[in-house]
């Protein structure tokens, strides 16, 4: 199992002696330490889900050493086709921007036209096709096995999915990144005026609130889709201590995701820096050693009820059995199955937009 055999569970996993989680709603979750790679704990940590917009990390994590902040691009037809009613952050077609103001607007605001955007212009001749591709390589790289993107924004997709555990690493690469850590903080920004367009300039804020009322916060990404329901990325820093939580399938009440993260965050900045469960895989280091890679996959079984039954929701986890399967098929089996799965799943308790 990558990280660890402890990791290998649909259940609760946390260090002996350890005190009890919060109880939360999210079906699977992890805290790990962003320097060190430990991980403190989790829930159903190599549990399949669907991330909505927390892919966008995925997106920077590939993407921002490759675009150059300063340059100017123009924004296409193509990078608007955006599903209607999903987060955009208002940029135009034919408006021409900094790449930093496209990923401002991506991270503050979730902006879907501004993954299409920035995926299209690292993506090579392929376009943001090919800016896809490379999201699911540097996935690979990272070890995040269980990843596999469709969109670059994270709507939802037939045969998209990740894992706690793969966010964890990816939000880990992402945090490596000075820049990333920059817009991460950045609490307002401006999206300026298109005189040739006829639009004004206007003010974007952080979405994650995380950032204003938790101590020492680094910042990270919210995520929504019906099918996904709500995905959390968040990191803090305490006493010299960097850990970030990952969480998905969570439902907003009573505790919204950005809280249910910081519950964590909590529970892991009380256990002593030695306590651990398993470990975050270095990038390349199960590209480097292909008998290290796990040569199964699990895919979803029929799905338990999505409340939390006990603390951490040890009661939500999914049923998973394994199957021996490669490449492409188990791309589509996992995907076909996850989608019928979440597609049966209870109805929103919130009726808003689709919003990644």
């Amino acid at each position: 199992m990558v990280g660890g055999a402890g990791l290998a569970t649909s259940g609760l996993v946390v260090p002996a002696g350890a005190g009890a989680p919060p109880a939360i709603t999210a079906t699977s979750w992890l805290v790990a330490d962003l320097d060190s790679g430990q991980v403190l704990g989790g829930c159903g940590p190599h549990e399949y889900g669907t991330p909505a917009s927390v892919q966008k990390l995925l997106l920077a994590a590939t993407m921002m050493p490759r675009l150059d902040p300063a340059q100017t691009v123009t924004v296409t037809a193509a990078d608007m086709n955006i599903e209607p009613g999903s987060s955009a952050v208002g940029l135009v077609e034919g408006g021409r921007y900094t790449i930093e103001t496209i990923w401002l607007g991506l991270l503050l605001n979730s902006g879907n036209e501004a993954a299409n955007a920035l995926a299209r212009l690292g993506g090579g001749p392929d376009g943001a096709a090919g800016g896809v591709r490379a999201m699911n390589e540097q996935a690979h790289h990272l070890g995040a096995l269980q990843t596999h993107a469709v969109t670059p924004s994270g709507l939802d997709g037939r045969g998209q999915f990740t894992s706690a555990y793969d966010l964890a690493l990816i939000a880990r690469a992402c945090f490596a990144q000075p820049t990333f850590r920059r817009y991460a903080l950045t609490d307002q920004a401006t999206i300026p005026a298109q005189p040739a367009q006829r639009t004004k300039g206007f003010q974007i804020q952080n979405e994650n609130q995380l950032i204003y009322r938790y101590p020492g916060a680094l910042g990270g990404k919210t995520g929504f889709t019906d099918l996904a329901r709500h995905t959390y990325v968040g990191a803090a820093e305490r006493n010299g201590r960097r850990l970030v939580v990952t969480l998905l399938g969570a439902e907003p009440a009573p505790m919204r995701g950005w809280e249910q993260g910081a519950a964590l965050l909590d529970w892991g900045f009380s256990l002593p820096r030695d306590a651990g469960v398993g470990r975050l895989v270095e990038p390349g280091e199960l590209t480097a050693t292909p008998s290290a890679a796990p040569s199964a996959l699990a895919a979803p079984g029929p799905p338990r009820p999505a409340a939390a039954s006990g603390p951490a929701g040890t009661g939500s986890g999914w049923l998973w059995s394994v199957v021996a399967l490669s490449g492409a098929g188990v791309l589509a089996l996992l995907g076909g199955l996850l989608w019928h799965r979440r597609r049966r799943l209870p109805g929103p308790i919130d009726n808003g937009p689709r919003h990644p």
